[in-house]
């Protein structure tokens, strides 16, 4: 059995929940543009050229969690799923998916977002394995915190490693492991991985693939 992980937001997403989550809470009036938008537009420019701070980003991006129901942030999630999520599902990404599901590969998305924002966008894909950032819960409500290690950068090998040991295995224990990613801040798993994929590059990125000679593809 092969091991196929996949990145989530810019790869299997045409476009990244996290930021279009905080801008849809901003749509809807759950947060104020002027006080989150440009705090949000720095975190993931940030992001984009590898100099986020994950802890920051973290406080800020989970504190809405802590300040509603969970009842309520749930259908609010429905409506972000309907409206942000599925115009970022593109055809070629679920058939990217299809294609190792009829390999018969093991799938896991691997992400720095966080759980309750991704969750329901890795059951759209039809995967049931996720290691994203997980969300403090404190009698079913969201503290603003977080549990464990973010799944960001070096911290993605530290969860997919915790994972792995769960279920009594190791990336040597598959023929063939597969990672697809559009962000450098994935390098360090990608060189891990049997094949790295870089799928629609950032420019850092694209310039190691090229170096490498790694694939490179496009979702879009």
């Amino acid at each position: 059995m092969d091991l196929a992980i996949f990145d989530l937001d810019n790869t299997l997403l045409a476009g990244d929940s996290d930021y279009q989550w905080g801008e849809f809470l901003i749509d809807i009036g759950v947060v104020e543009r002027a006080a989150h938008a440009s705090i949000n537009d720095q975190f993931y420019a940030d992001y984009k050229v590898g100099k986020l701070d994950i802890n920051a980003f973290l406080e800020f991006q989970l504190k809405p969690l802590s300040q509603h129901p969970r009842a309520q942030l749930d259908a609010w999630h429905r409506e972000f799923m309907q409206q942000k999520i599925a115009p970022m599902m593109t055809e070629k990404s679920r058939a990217l998916v299809e294609q190792h599901r009829a390999n018969g590969d093991l799938l896991v998305i691997i992400t720095a977002t966080n759980s309750f924002v991704t969750g329901p966008i890795a059951t759209a894909f039809g995967i049931a394995n996720l290691i994203g950032t997980v969300p403090e819960e404190m009698n079913g409500e969201f503290t603003g915190k977080v549990t464990g290690t973010p799944s960001f950068q070096q911290g993605k090998i530290t969860r997919l490693n915790e994972w792995l040991a769960e279920r009594g295995q190791g990336l040597s224990d598959f023929g063939t492991t597969w990672f697809y990613s559009d962000s450098h801040n994935d390098l360090p798993l990608m060189k891990l991985v049997d094949k790295p994929i870089a799928v629609n590059p950032d420019p850092i990125l694209l310039a190691y693939a090229e170096d490498h000679a790694w694939p490179i593809m496009s979702l879009r």
